[in-house]
């Protein structure tokens, strides 16, 4: 691992400086992502986006979603260029930002693939991002809960009516009620997706949802 280190260095996302194996981007181009410093606790945009499509306690994004931005280009390395170990990266940076005071989740619930998208990527981008979160903040995690029922493209390569159409798309797969669940996903964009796991789990008993995402489009 030391000789491929040294022939291969790890290197910054956006200038393409060596850095740390551990690292995504160096100390100064950490400065160009624009984190959003929401407070869990507190009404932010993204609270305000959920409450207009499902009831919601909380929500947090870590990052904007901005055209041609840093953050954008982390997401996609992390879906895109099979490098699942960003995950880890990103659940770190919400761990030194996300305060859940009294207001603790039960339960941490990822958006899941379906098992053909799943083969394609070979991994979900979601799964080591909840893990490390379930670890940093001793919440149990559960991947098996919520089921997609429907193989679908890419949000990015759906028009808005198709991204609207997400009746059915997910069931709950377990007995679930009296918690409070965080459902995590990467982008939050329309919402459509969300509120298709949110309704799910809402109506599988009187469960309470709050939301996290990576990025806010």
């Amino acid at each position: 691992m030391i000789v491929l280190d040294f022939v291969f260095p790890n290197r910054c996302l956006e200038c393409n400086r060596i850095i740390s194996a551990h690292e995504l981007v160096c100390a100064l181009c950490v400065e160009q992502i624009h984190f959003t410093h929401h407070d869990f606790c507190e009404n932010n945009l993204l609270t305000e986006s959920c409450r207009l499509q499902f009831p919601v306690e909380h929500a947090f994004a870590l990052m904007q979603f901005e055209e041609d931005s840093l953050s954008r280009k982390i997401v996609h390395q992390l879906k895109y260029g099979k490098r699942e170990k960003v995950g880890k990266i990103l659940a770190d940076w919400v761990s030194e930002r996300l305060d859940f005071r009294e207001n603790k989740p039960d339960l941490l619930v990822s958006v899941p693939l379906h098992p053909k998208k799943l083969r394609e990527r070979g991994y979900n981008q979601l799964h080591l991002f909840t893990e490390t979160l379930s670890e940093n903040f001793q919440i149990p995690f559960d991947h098996q809960l919520i089921k997609r029922n429907f193989y679908r493209k890419a949000q990015a390569k759906k028009d808005k009516s198709e991204r609207a159409a997400t009746d059915h798309l997910f069931s709950v797969t377990k007995t679930i009620a009296g918690k409070h669940i965080l459902i995590i996903d990467d982008v939050f964009t329309t919402g459509n997706t969300m509120s298709s796991v949110a309704w799910e789990i809402l109506k599988a008993g009187d469960n309470k949802i709050s939301v996290l995402v990576m990025a806010l489009d």
